[in-house]
């Protein structure tokens, strides 16, 4: 393990618990970092994420814009989650980060999770680095993933949707559906891959709720 990663888990819990109250407190005490960002795009979906990620980062850079992203997880080393104007954070950067949003827990009282101290770490140094650019990956469903305090994304991304993470986000797609398209914020596109019946309807139930304009997979164009 590597030590940034065996300093998040002696310090923080390791469980999930999918909830906003812990991250909106610390984003406040940390002075709301995720509404400091450059433009945003969201991603959220069960297959296919991170290789979203990848390909907008490719072809954004491609058209000289500088780029963070924010994925999870990690393959080798932790840094790779972070990425700012496209260089992975240095190791001094990110302990510094960290201590500041691990102060910033203390004075909050909000116990927050590990993958919420890597989220509300990760804002912190995208708002304080110049970029064109944010890519933010969701963790686990939407509603109440950490990465769900941003408000004002540019746009909202759903990859494709299946069953996954029965524990926390139900045993249907229907279920599952609604739980990604929370990232959908009012008046932000969302652009969707091609869905199963089901999670389709969920996702458009969920756009016209928040009056978010859809660009959709096999109706609006024919790759994905």
């Amino acid at each position: 393990m590597d030590p940034i990663s065996e300093r998040l888990r002696a310090r923080h819990p390791q469980r999930i618990d999918l909830s906003l109250g812990r991250m909106r407190l610390l984003c406040a005490a940390l002075g709301d970092p995720q509404d400091r960002l450059p433009p945003v795009i969201h991603v959220a979906g069960t297959n296919g994420k991170g290789s979203t990620v990848a390909f907008i980062r490719a072809i954004a850079e491609a058209a000289g814009l500088r780029v963070h992203t924010y994925t999870s997880p990690h393959l080798v080393r932790f840094n790779e989650r972070i990425r700012l104007a496209g260089r992975l954070i240095e190791d001094s950067a990110l302990n510094a980060i960290l201590d500041r949003v691990e102060a910033a827990i203390d004075r909050s009282g909000a116990e927050a999770t590990v993958f919420e101290s890597t989220t509300a770490a990760a804002f912190v140094a995208m708002s304080e680095t110049r970029a064109d650019l944010a890519l933010v990956e969701v963790g686990l469903g939407g509603v109440l993933d950490a990465t769900n305090v941003i408000s004002r994304p540019l746009l909202s991304v759903i990859a494709p949707v299946d069953l996954d993470h029965a524990e926390f986000l139900g045993d249907s797609l229907a279920g599952v559906a609604a739980e990604k398209a929370g990232v959908l914020k009012p008046g932000a596109r969302g652009l969707i891959a091609r869905q199963p019946e089901a999670a389709m309807a969920v996702i458009e139930a969920a756009a016209r709720a928040v009056q978010a304009p859809l660009t959709v997979m096999g109706v609006d164009f024919d790759a994905w």
